[in-house]
This record gives structure tokens, C-alpha cells and sequence, in this order.
């Protein structure tokens, strides 16, 4: 490690059974591990919430969820609506972030930026017996950063703006929902038109068939692109929605012509995965203060259902197989290790 690497820890978290037993092990988790800042920071985000309102929603579009919610109320010995309130993703207000995603040739591979001091910095693997396994980076416990499930499906989310917000969910919810209950594209793209949104993200999606889609969505309406290959970062291209970009975008527009560039070479999952994780690559962002600094890189190969991992910069991956979790022959490590450099 260098002088001002600092060491940054993913846990892997192992849940198998029903969605109530994940919200009760992760309470545990959670109140174990005594995250009170954790817990604070979410109040703060949380604190104008609709949270009857929430429960309905939830309970209507993804009844799975409200199970793990009431789960995870049990856990952490919190009343149900107080729970809501903080890991729903339902109407909070949240930081803007970073991210980069490649879908190419079959794989789909993904820097996520942000800060070290809001990352769950936790890699979970569900097996639900009555919902899709899958494997993702979480966000407020339930939520999901990206992923994918047992039937090739891969969701990533792209922060765009926070500025028009209306009552709805946050992305890290709706990529959760979309994974536990989308097999492709088809479905995960009339589901994601019929939820409300909190915020302006781009989805970038593709599942097993090949096809790639970016879904422009604001709470206001949402725009599909299909795209092949699909390169998003973090900015609005259709005509309908580039009136909500943020102020700067062309950190994102040079991220993007960075990766287009790459496409003149033969590109494997693995070589893609040194392209994005290699420190010196204008894809690697390393302003973690500013909320804008790479926390991982993941390849997700849907054919195969295999992954690609790395945590912070220039980091030997670690490779699993999503279909191996699911008939119980994986055996995880208990975390990752990687280095993060936040001198800027």
C-alpha cells in the first residue's frame, strides 16, 4: 500500500429462505455491528418520508420486500413504520454519485463511485424460496447498486440529478425489486415504467438475449433506449429529458467518449474489467470527498452467470458463479479487501 492507500472492506453476506428470514438476519446484522452512524444518516435522509404511503406501494408492487422489511423491523427491535421510513428507499433525499457502465459483446461490466463513509460496502447473495437468486451490491440494506439474478437479468443504476424529485422510490429499491421479480428485459422495462420515481437516474440494463437498454427515467416519465453496444454514464441524452441534466455534465460526456474509445480493441470480461479498474483510466474517478470516487468494479457475464469482482482500484478480482450459489456448491469468503486513495 502506498501513503495514502487506505484499506476499504467488502462483507459477503450469505441469505437463504424466505424474504422475512433475510430481513431478520440482516436486523441482526445490523444491530450487531452497532452502525448508530449508519442509522443517523439515514434519519437525516429519511426525514420528510410518506411512510403510509410507502407501505402501501410496497406491499402492493413487491410484497417479497414488505416481508424483508418486517424482518428487518424484528432485528433490529424497530416499529415497522420507523423501518420503513429509513431502508424502504421511498421518497429520502440522497447524495449524488457516480458511475460508468459498458454492456458489450455478452457481459456487462461497471465502475460504481461514490463515498467510503455512505457505501454498505456489503456484496449480498440471495437464494428466496419463493424469488429469484441473485447477487448484488447493497445500498441501505435492501436495496441493490447493481446485480444480477439467476436468470441473466443485470440492473445498474446512474445517478443523474436530484433537483426534480417527487414523491417515489429511490433507484437502489427499484434495481432490488426489478431483480427479485424480472427474468428479462421485457419485464423489468414494464415494470420500471409503472413505479413511481423519486429522483432522474439512468438504468442500464440487458439480460440473457444480448439486448441492452438504458431507461432514462425521471419522476416524471421515462425513455427507453435500446442500445447496442450501451455505454451510460451519468447524463441524459434523449431530447424529452436533457433539460434535466445537472449543471455539469462533462465529466460524464468524457467518461462515456473515454469508453466508446475502447470499443476499437477486442475486449474480453476480463480485459474490460483492467480497463475500468486500472487507477490511471479516466473511468476511475477518485474523488471519494466529493462523493465521486470507484468503491468497485464488476463484470457480470449473464450466459454463464458468472462475476468479475474488485474493490477500489488496480485490485486482483476475485471471480464466483451466481449458478454455483444457487445449487449450494459456492463456497464464499466471509469479505474483499481492496485499497482506496482519498488524498484528493
Amino acid at each position: 500500500m502506498y501513503k495514502n492507500d487506505e484499506e476499504l472492506i467488502v462483507r459477503i453476506v450469505e441469505l437463504r429462505g424466505n424474504y422475512y428470514q433475510f430481513g431478520l438476519e440482516q436486523g441482526r446484522e445490523l444491530k450487531s455491528l452497532t452502525a448508530l452512524e449508519q442509522l443517523e444518516r439515514l434519519e437525516k435522509l429519511n426525514f420528510n418520508s410518506n411512510v403510509q404511503k410507502a407501505k402501501e406501494i410496497i406491499k402492493n408492487v413487491s410484497p417479497n420486500l414488505f416481508q424483508e422489511l418486517i424482518g428487518l423491523a424484528e432485528g433490529l427491535d424497530m416499529e415497522i413504520d420507523n423501518t420503513i421510513k429509513l431502508f424502504s428507499g421511498y421518497d429520502v433525499a440522497f447524495p449524488q454519485m457516480g458511475c460508468t457502465t459498458l454492456v458489450n459483446d455478452g457481459y456487462y461490466v461497471r465502475n460504481y463511485d461514490f463515498s467510503p463513509e455512505m457505501y454498505d460496502a456489503r456484496l449480498v447473495w440471495t437464494n428466496p424460496t419463493d424469488g429469484y437468486a441473485s447477487v448484488g451490491f447493497s445500498q441501505q440494506i435492501i436495496g441493490r447498486l447493481d446485480g444480477m439474478n439467476e436468470k441473466g437479468l443485470i440492473v445498474g443504476l446512474h445517478f443523474v440529478n436530484n433537483e426534480y424529485k417527487e414523491e417515489g422510490f429511490i433507484a437502489t429499491t427499484i434495481v432490488r425489486m426489478l431483480l427479485e421479480q424480472c427474468a428479462n428485459i421485457e419485464e423489468a422495462l414494464n415494470f420500471i415504467t409503472n413505479i413511481p420515481h423519486g429522483y432522474c437516474y439512468n438504468y442500464s440494463i440487458t439480460d440473457q438475449s444480448g439486448t441492452s437498454v438504458i431507461v432514462e427515467a425521471s419522476p416524471q416519465q421515462q425513455i427507453i433506449n435500446i442500445t447496442s453496444p450501451l455505454i451510460c454514464t451519468n447524463h441524459f441524452e434523449s431530447d424529452i429529458l436533457r433539460e434535466k441534466n445537472g449543471i455539469s455534465v462533462q465529466g460524464s460526456i468524457k467518461r462515456k467518449d473515454y469508453v466508446s474509445s475502447l470499443l476499437s480493441e477486442i475486449l474480453s470480461p476480463m480485459s474490460s474489467y483492467q480497463h475500468f479498474n486500472d487507477e490511471s483510466s479516466p473511468i476511475f474517478c477518485k474523488h471519494y470527498k466529493e462523493f465521486f470516487g470507484t468503491l468497485h468494479t464488476v463484470v457480470y457475464c449473464p450466459k454463464d452467470l458468472s462475476i468479475i469482482i474488485g474493490v477500489g482500484g488496480n485490485c486482483e478480482p476475485m471471480m464466483f458463479s451466481l449458478k454455483e450459489f444457487k445449487q449450494g456448491t459456492l463456497i464464499l469468503p466471509e469479505y474483499m479487501k481492496g485499497t482506496i486513495n482519498q488524498s484528493k
